[in-house]
């Protein structure tokens, strides 16, 4: 018996010492965190798992070998014993698995007692985690939206505004809960309350609405006659908006809570309103300042004088014009131009110069500008003009 022993332990150590080592298996070095390590086995599993590699030897081993690997090292006192002892430390196999170390018998994959089964759970808890979030969401109202179109200067000053919107509202019978009046929802007896079933098939746990209450994780037996269960009523309400001063195109305001009503005494969900500012007959916005064309008669922009021009604020303001103004040339009013959203303070305003050439002249005002003509000639009241055709004949030239 001495000597059979001796023999068996021989066979143990020369066993142990043949394996690879965890940590080169899953390819991540001894210092490797639990997340890495995670990681690594994830990336290695899919890769060799027998599903995948049907009739594949190789690949069977392979993935035996990494989940006894991962099944040490994400243990912090199994993987503490490995670091000082090595393969030793675990001759049973994997410390409390016994002989189905690598979780293979003699009928295939066995999913439970690899430990793979429970890799599998953390690698999809967050879609789980998704999925029962959808559930408990389905009882939530949908979010609305509403399209108003105001005037640049409503937007100038801010304002209030009434909206109707059509909408599913909390039922005023059974106040959402969609049960008849001295009655409540009860628990659904196929799913105890969860509002979803679990059933395992293969290889993979399948998480699905429970068919009984449909996700909601109760039932109605004796329902609203008023809202026939679904604990909210199709009508239209009335709103009050406040749009502020100086909000731009294409904004956005959201109404907490003021969307659908939730089925069955679900919260509501949210009310958006998208903001389209009608064109100014006027003005152009850029931001908070505000840009205006005024046309300019020629003898003022020529011999210089004062216009007079509208402002977004309703009132009118006096712009300077120098002898000499070219079509183009902006003046810039401060504190002028549009209103900045939460602050007191506005934008600035820019006319811009348009010299507007007479037209229908009569004899005498066509003899003058001949008159004008003739004597420009001999002058240099033009420089523009003159610059443009000395560039021309320099270009020829």
């Amino acid at each position: 018996m001495t000597a059979w022993g001796c023999a068996l332990t021989t066979d143990k150590k020369t066993s142990i010492m043949a394996k690879q080592d965890y940590y080169e298996l899953l390819g991540v070095s001894r210092t490797a965190t639990a997340d890495e390590l995670k990681k690594a086995y994830r990336k290695l599993a899919m890769k060799h798992h027998p599903d995948k590699n049907p009739d594949d030897k190789n690949s069977e081993k392979k993935f035996k070998e990494i989940s006894e690997a991962y099944e040490v090292l994400k243990d912090a006192q199994k993987r503490a014993a490995y670091d000082r002892m090595g393969h030793a430390a675990f001759e049973g196999g994997m410390g409390g698995n016994g002989g189905r170390a690598g979780g293979f018998n003699a009928g295939g994959f066995d999913f439970e007692a690899s430990g793979f089964g429970n890799i599998f759970d953390d690698m999809f808890s967050e879609f789980m985690g998704g999925r029962q979030q959808q559930a408990e969401a389905s009882l939530r109202g949908s979010d609305l939206r509403y399209n108003m179109e105001i005037t640049l200067d409503d937007a100038f000053k801010g304002m209030k505004k009434n909206i109707k919107i059509p909408t599913n509202a909390k039922c005023e019978t059974c106040h959402g809960s969609g049960a008849a009046k001295g009655t409540k929802p009860e628990t659904c007896p196929t799913c105890h309350g969860q509002g979803k079933i679990r059933a395992r098939q293969g290889f993979f746990t399948i998480e699905r609405a429970c068919s009984t209450c449909h996700g909601l994780g109760q039932v109605i037996k004796d329902p609203c006659k008023t809202c026939h269960g679904a604990g909210r009523v199709r009508k239209e309400k009335t709103l009050s908006v406040s749009i502020p001063a100086g909000i731009e195109d294409g904004a956005r305001i959201r109404l907490t809570g003021e969307g659908e009503a939730g089925l069955r005494g679900g919260p509501a969900g949210d009310l958006y309103i998208f903001l389209h500012i009608k064109p100014h007959k006027l003005f152009q916005r850029d931001g908070s300042n505000i840009y205006c064309q005024v046309p300019i008669p020629m003898t003022t922009a020529t011999l210089g004088g004062e216009i007079e021009v509208p402002a977004i604020d309703g009132h009118t303001s006096r712009v300077k014009i120098p002898e000499g103004t070219q079509s183009g040339k902006q003046f810039r009013l401060k504190g002028k131009g549009m209103s900045m959203l939460r602050s007191s303070s506005r934008g600035d305003m820019y006319i811009q110069a348009l010299v507007e050439t007479p037209v229908s002249l009569n004899k005498r005002q066509k003899e003058l500008l001949e008159e004008f003509a003739g004597l420009e000639k001999k002058s240099h009241s033009s420089p523009l003009s003159e610059g443009f055709f000395a560039k021309i004949k320099d270009l020829w030239s």
